[in-house]
């Protein structure tokens, strides 16, 4: 006997989330996962469409709503509620909602890079590559922060031949510096930063490291567990306390530690689709049967 379709809600769009429905509409790169019988709905907090987005939104058994953000759950009644007032009934629900900085951004912070999950990993590699094709020597690095993220960032960077000098003093400003005066703009901008007192330091390159908060408000909605660190308590197969509930990305936490900073948006996605679709399944034969 055929068991009733699934309908999978992610509240939550960003990369994680997007790589959570590739996974489960069967497009990932090398997905072995079992074929997915149901449909999902994404609420997306933004009314812009990326374009890897608007790729999964033309897949049929996919529906995104744009400038909906998920704003309330009822876990008893598997109901999620948007800030508009909508209601999208769900089999399981993944809340994929993601950080916000501790701290107000640094003046300039878009002209330098970030480290907030292990995903930015790859970024800053590329971007390592084509400043030591434009200096002809092993950069200098500049980086900023004192926690976990910070740390994981000065590992990326000693990998890839980056000599990172760290404070733990927030800079002021990202500053284009005279060192990376002759770099185009289309690579790097920010290689200096400037602090309150007028001092400064420069480099080849500026990382911003700074601590997140998680995003866990529509978690408390539902009464889910909260981790210490404020992300939402998820085990190994990231389910949160309340069966059906799930959580990746990094409004997260496992262990101790942001889940960002410990998982790819990819391999939480697969952990997760491997874990919600089995029981998702198994409840939905079960149901079949006792019917």
């Amino acid at each position: 006997m055929s068991s009733t379709p699934v309908h999978v809600v992610i509240a939550g769009a960003g990369p994680a989330a997007q790589a959570l429905v590739r996974r489960l509409a069967g497009s990932a790169s090398g997905s072995r996962q079992r074929p997915f019988d149901g449909t999902i709905t994404v609420l997306s907090n933004r009314d812009e469409c990326p374009e890897a987005l608007l790729e999964l939104a033309e897949l049929p058994q996919v529906s995104v709503r744009f400038g909906q953000a998920a704003s309330f759950i009822d876990a008893d009644a598997k109901i999620v509620t948007t800030v508009d007032g909508m209601e999208f009934s769900y089999d399981q629900l993944v809340i994929a909602t993601g950080s916000t900085p501790s701290l107000p951004p640094v003046a300039g912070a878009e002209a330098g890079l970030s480290y907030s999950t292990i995903d930015d990993a790859a970024n800053i590699g590329e971007a390592v590559k084509d400043i030591t094709k434009i200096v002809g020597r092993r950069p200098l690095g500049i980086l900023v922060g004192n926690g976990p993220a910070a740390g994981q960032a000065e590992a990326v960077l000693r990998a890839r031949g980056v000599r990172p000098v760290r404070t733990t003093l927030r800079p002021a400003a990202v500053i284009a510096s005279v060192a990376g005066a002759g770099m185009p703009a289309s690579v790097l901008a920010g290689t200096g930063i400037v602090f309150e007192d007028g001092s400064s330091m420069n480099g080849d390159l500026v990382v911003l490291a700074e601590e997140r908060i998680a995003r866990s408000e529509l978690a408390e909605s539902a009464g889910l567990l909260i981790a210490s660190d404020g992300g939402i308590a998820v085990g190994r197969d990231l389910a949160t306390s309340v069966p059906g509930i799930w959580a990746i990305g990094d409004a997260a936490s496992c262990d101790g530690l942001r889940l960002g900073l410990l998982l790819s948006a990819e391999s939480s996605a697969m952990l997760c689709a491997s874990g919600m679709l089995l029981g998702a399944w198994g409840s939905k034969q079960q149901a079949a049967m006792a019917a």
